[in-house]
């Protein structure tokens, strides 16, 4: 059901070549950005129409309109399962709980007396959050989305998620009642790169966003990659990842159940076990039949993730390998099921989010753990981080030197300027005191 790699006996390659016998699933962003081109360029210039055609051609629905009607919110929160609604507010709880932790305040520095850099953070204007649809309906994505922003203090927020038929051209009803809860009253029926083009390029129904973060699939994916220089963007979102790295004293029904958990989301999801234990390998094997067997999504989603090309069994030396392993790999979910597993945690550099021992899976961090569940794929966290109030920030610097200040530091400022052969940079300087500007009268 899932293949290995066997890396044991020869010294692991450094770098890139390390990376390139590891698996990973194929992600042609660049092949899909020609398909949603004209789909960005329709929504530009069609606005609102072209959003309600995208809706009918992809979703199966005509909309009368792609803004949510202010009653549905409501009523959905009204219908929703009492259970549901109530790990909603814990989820919301502890999220705002790690996100307001994350706040920035201002920082003055005096660099020399009468010169001052002040350090600001300010929030975006405007983001537009898409919450993905299709396959499973994603309410958490909601949370991860919106928390952050609010306690960023971003001021206008919107989001998106896919119109279905079932429920009448309106998104899923557990997303809106998730909107509801967390306060968000403006939101639209639009579903993939058509989502992204309405907020990089405002229609009728829907101001310009300056920012569009969120998952989704590879079309969402294509779009954040056109509009990138007309709007900020989280990431490029790919299949999701978990990677495990475990040694004997991992429990084999643990570690078969977090890899199933992860494949479950769609047939390119990647599932990797990263371990020195051959015992512990074929344990998990064996497990993962009959786990398989009792749920659900088996033939479309699991069977495929964990077949495919970008999922496998990685056998190692020890420890010390397979931290190399998992370091080049650079995981979205990282489980260390080790022997000390929070010193090995403490060893990891490329990870989206890191779980520490038997006790806290990836599920836990999708749903109620706190932490973020937007988070960088494809190996994209060698240089990315996963969603956060810092996401919504913008630092600004405010420069406040007095006259004596200039002065003291504005002949360097000159020999630099002149350096660069920039000297009407110098000229800017000499021009506050009662050196002769070249070229002056």
């Amino acid at each position: 059901m899932i293949s290995r790699i066997d890396l044991r006996g020869d010294a692991l390659p450094e770098g890139p070549a390390l990376r390139d016998l590891l698996p990973r699933a194929d992600f042609d962003v660049a092949a899909a950005l020609e398909k949603v081109r004209p789909i960005c360029e329709a929504v530009h210039h069609r606005g609102d129409a072209a959003l309600i055609d995208f809706a009918e051609r992809f979703d199966g629905v005509r909309l009368e309109s792609v803004r949510v009607p202010a009653e549905a919110l409501k009523e959905a929160l009204e219908l929703l399962d009492p259970a549901v609604r109530a790990a909603l507010e814990e989820s919301i709880r502890r999220a705002r709980a790690v996100h307001r932790a994350q706040r920035r305040t201002t920082h003055t520095t005096r660099v020399v007396p009468g010169g001052t850099v002040t350090e600001k953070w300010v929030p975006v204007d405007r983001v537009g959050l898409y919450a993905p649809g299709g396959r499973s309906v994603y309410p958490s994505s909601v949370v991860m989305n919106v928390v952050p922003a609010q306690e960023a203090g971003v001021e206008s927020i919107a989001l998106a998620s896919p119109a279905q038929a079932e429920f009448g051209g309106l998104p899923h009803p557990t997303i809106l009642a998730a909107c509801a809860l967390l306060g968000v009253d403006e939101v639209y029926a639009a579903g993939g790169a058509t989502a992204v083009a309405m907020f990089a390029y405002g229609t009728e129904s829907c101001p310009a966003a300056t920012m569009v973060t969120g998952p989704g699939n590879i079309w969402v994916a294509a779009a954040k990659r056109f509009f990138t220089g007309r709007i900020g963007i989280d990431a490029e979102a790919g299949p999701t990842e978990i990677a495990i790295l475990a040694d004997s004293t991992a429990d084999p029904v643990h570690v078969a159940s977090d890899l199933i958990s992860q494949a479950e989301h769609d047939p390119l999801a990647a599932a990797v076990l990263v371990t020195d234990s051959p015992e512990l390998a074929e344990a998990v094997e064996r497990e993962l039949e009959p786990q398989v067997a009792a749920t659900k999504h088996v033939e479309d989603r699991i069977v495929p993730a964990l077949k495919g090309r970008q999922s496998a069994i990685v056998l190692v030396d020890g420890v010390e390998e397979g931290l190399r392993v998992v370091n080049a790999y650079g995981a979205e979910h990282l489980e260390i099921q080790t022997a000390d597993a929070a010193a090995v945690a403490d060893r990891v550099r490329n990870a989206g989010a890191i779980f520490v021992g038997p006790w806290a899976p990836v599920s836990l961090g999708d749903y109620a753990a706190g932490s973020n569940h937007v988070l960088p794929t494809g190996g994209c966290v060698c240089h990315s981080s996963g969603l956060s109030v810092q996401s919504f920030l913008r630092g600004i610097h405010v420069v406040d030197y007095t006259r004596d200040a200039l002065a003291e530091v504005a002949h360097h400022v000159v020999t630099l300027a002149e350096a660069e052969d920039l000297p009407a940079h110098g000229a800017a300087v000499k021009a506050r005191f009662d050196w002769k500007v070249p070229g002056s009268k």
